[in-house]
């Protein structure tokens, strides 16, 4: 009868130990919700509406830079600064340049979206600015941000130095 009781006595005790327990009254109950969601609501993606030039890049920078000749330049309706689309002899997209003067946490999500952070390579170029690079199915991106200012390039190459190129060129003639 004794092993029966402590049977029943260890048993009981397993249980007890193992369930869950509620707090006792007046304290805090701890719950294990996810966070508030912290998204930001970003601007949609530029589109050409106008013929070019490029209003902060020259033509034959980003042919030298890309390496390929420009056919054709367009430009989005942006402000204060429009993306720049910049077309290959085939008249195929080959580099297009975003730049974003803004809130702060739009900025570093707009880079996010075109470099996630848990997917790309860490971007420090140039010195203050923060983002990521990473080579794409179509080519690259070189996307990075610092204060309220984001810069985004995508190639069509797959060498990410051409879209960081142009990036710093970018952020140094507008003075970002």
């Amino acid at each position: 009868m004794r092993r029966v009781v402590l049977a029943v006595g260890l048993a009981a005790l397993v249980a007890t130990s193992c369930s869950e327990t509620t707090p006792p009254a007046g304290a805090p109950a701890t719950t294990t919700a996810p966070p508030p969601s912290s998204t930001v609501a970003l601007p949609p993606d530029p589109q050409p509406t106008a013929g070019g030039p490029c209003p902060y890049l020259d033509t034959s920078f980003v042919a030298d830079a890309n390496g390929q000749h420009v056919s054709k330049v367009q430009t989005s309706a942006d402000k204060p600064h429009p993306a720049c689309f910049f077309y290959a002899l085939s008249g195929k997209l080959q580099l297009t340049v975003r730049v974003y003067v803004g809130d702060p946490a739009v900025a570093k999500a707009l880079v996010d979206k075109a470099a996630p952070v848990d997917t790309s390579n860490p971007a420090t170029d140039p010195a203050g600015w923060q983002g990521g690079y990473q080579a794409t199915g179509g080519g690259a991106v070189y996307a990075v941000a610092k204060g309220g200012s984001a810069v985004v390039v995508t190639t069509d190459q797959q060498q990410t130095v051409k879209a960081r190129t142009v990036t710093k060129q970018t952020i140094s003639v507008l003075g970002l």
